[in-house]
């Protein structure tokens, strides 16, 4: 895929693991699943895979705006999950885009959705292309186009008074930081596919950052959005808050490009942190563990960092050994030392016998933020994805699924889905690990992610992980959380979607999407039946 991408994994080739990073993390896993067969599978050369031609000739001034190279389809073709890696791998090819769209103003976006529309051809909307839910997968035998707003990337315009920018949907993270560095601001939501995905992207799937309590969603950041759709263009005002209807932005953010192609956005931004502190504390029971992260999420400290990690997870992706679980706290200002705010936390976590195991600074010369179990869990959270892809080609089962439940049933839906993954896992793989972090924690409740390690056969791994990935979902849903809290619902979630959401509700999105696409050719399948 070109910048640099990997075509049928994770990130880009060049970050992907070492062969000495592949080899330390088969000895580990292979330390818990021994009998497992970890031979490595190359993946195939994409130019070997016999794509066929595209069956879409756009009309002459697009042409310049459309790619049909087959390796760049291949790369548009799916999004990042472990299903999508391992179909991949195997060269499964059914299903890839005809066209990729670039467009390089909003005008091409237009032309480009009146050409679709007119010739009844579905376009699926793709910011960085990491989904990991089906979001942007031509799941349908028809031809289609995606859509790549990468050429949209400027902060066009800032208003440092209200720090505020107006930002094009197209900007990757990394891009759009770099924008904002030199006047001091940030948009201040690092999600872990940051390098790999776009505003645009964020908006239309309500995007979930890395911090875990307060401003947690990009929905909190959003002052307003303009969306072009076959109906026309919607722009929302300005304005810090408004209790005028039901607002248009909420009508957007989280449609995932069934509704329209959002365009550009202003961003509520933030100075840049000149304070920032680290702690990792250890527990020795993990339900003493969860009520110190229930007490810090209704003190109204409101960390940037509250992550719980159990002993499982501590030790696979942190490297430390703890009983009950491993909290990594961490605050920070641009406005004030936050030492206070640290100091209190502790206090709680250590009424509830917590043991602080480290601390970092990033506010002094000589701190460093990569110390200490904290410091070993960020490494390992940005290499996750990679190791993943490392340990599909080995024929593993790895795959995560995330959720939300309130503070008052968590003990039970705790039990309820670790039970049913690990019945799962263990039925359908003959072993397996389940392992369980907290991503974000509210004052209401708790944003659980978990993790499955599975040893899979090579050739089933897919069928191994939907056969889990379902009854997973169902004890989810029988226990009152939410099939996705931060990974949008795309084809994946659907079956459960429909189940989750009032049925008046699924009839008023169907009549927006009537309205604004009536042509029905954006994103077909995602949050509705394709019709």
């Amino acid at each position: 895929m070109t910048n640099g991408r990997s075509w049928w994994g994770w990130g880009s080739d060049t970050d992907a693991l070492t062969a000495a990073e592949s080899d330390a993390l088969v000895t580990r896993v292979a330390g818990l699943l021994p009998e497992h067969d970890f031979t490595d599978h190359e993946p195939p050369d994409p130019r070997s895979l016999g794509l066929a031609d595209s069956r879409l000739t756009p009309p002459g001034p697009l042409t310049r705006l459309c790619s049909a190279d087959p390796v760049d389809r291949l790369g548009h073709a799916r999004g990042k999950a472990f299903r999508d890696v391992v179909r991949n791998l195997h060269g499964n090819i059914d299903h890839v885009p005809d066209l990729v769209a670039r467009p390089r103003t909003e005008q091409d976006v237009v032309d480009l959705l009146d050409w679709c529309g007119a010739e009844s051809v579905p376009l699926i909307p793709y910011g960085g292309g990491s989904s990991v839910v089906g979001g942007v997968e031509p799941r349908f035998d028809r031809a289609a186009v995606t859509l790549d707003l990468r050429h949209l990337d400027q902060v066009v315009e800032i208003d440092r008074t209200s720090r505020a920018a107006r930002i094009q949907a197209g900007v990757y993270g990394p891009h759009l930081e770099d924008q904002l560095r030199p006047h001091g601001l940030t948009l201040r939501h690092f999600p872990q596919s940051f390098a790999y995905s776009t505003l645009g992207g964020w908006l239309a799937t309500r995007a979930g950052g890395h911090f875990a309590t307060l401003y947690t969603h990009i929905d909190d950041l959003t002052q307003s959005m303009r969306v072009v759709t076959p109906g026309g263009i919607s722009q929302s005002r300005r304005l810090p808050g408004s209790g005028a209807g039901p607002s248009p932005d909420r009508l957007f953010l989280g449609s995932e490009g069934i509704l329209g192609i959002i365009t550009e956005a202003w961003m509520r931004l933030q100075e840049r942190p000149r304070w920032q502190i680290t702690a990792s504390v250890g527990f020795a029971n993990y339900g003493n563990a969860v009520t110190a992260v229930r007490a810090i999420a209704q003190s109204g400290l409101y960390p940037a960092n509250c992550r719980l990690l159990d002993a499982s997870e501590a030790f696979v992706n942190a490297g430390t050994a703890v009983q009950g679980g491993l909290l990594v706290l961490a605050f920070e200002s641009a406005d004030h030392p936050v030492q206070p705010w640290l100091d209190r936390a502790l206090e709680i976590t250590a009424e509830f016998g917590g043991t602080t195991l480290s601390t970092s600074r990033r506010d002094q010369p000589s701190g460093s933020a990569s110390r200490g179990a904290a410091g070993a869990w960020r490494s390992s959270f940005l290499r996750m994805p990679y190791q993943r892809d490392a340990l599909a080609r080995r024929s593993m089962v790895v795959e995560t699924f995330e959720t939300a439940c309130t503070w008052d049933r968590f003990d039970s839906f705790h039990a309820a889905v670790t039970s049913a993954a690990q019945q799962a896992v263990t039925a359908i793989c003959g072993a397996g690990v389940v392992t369980c972090r907290f991503t974000h924690v509210y004052p209401d409740g708790p944003a659980p992610y978990y993790s499955v390690y599975g040893p899979g056969r090579w050739g089933s791994t897919v069928a191994q992980w939907d056969e889990i990935k379902a009854a997973v979902a169902n004890a989810i849903l029988a226990a009152g959380g939410t099939i996705t809290h931060h990974h949008a619902v795309g084809r994946d979630h659907r079956p459960w979607y429909d189940r989750q959401r009032p049925d008046v509700f699924a009839a008023a999105l169907a009549g927006a999407k009537k309205n604004l696409d009536p042509y029905r050719i954006l994103n077909p399948g995602v949050l509705l039946p394709e019709m």
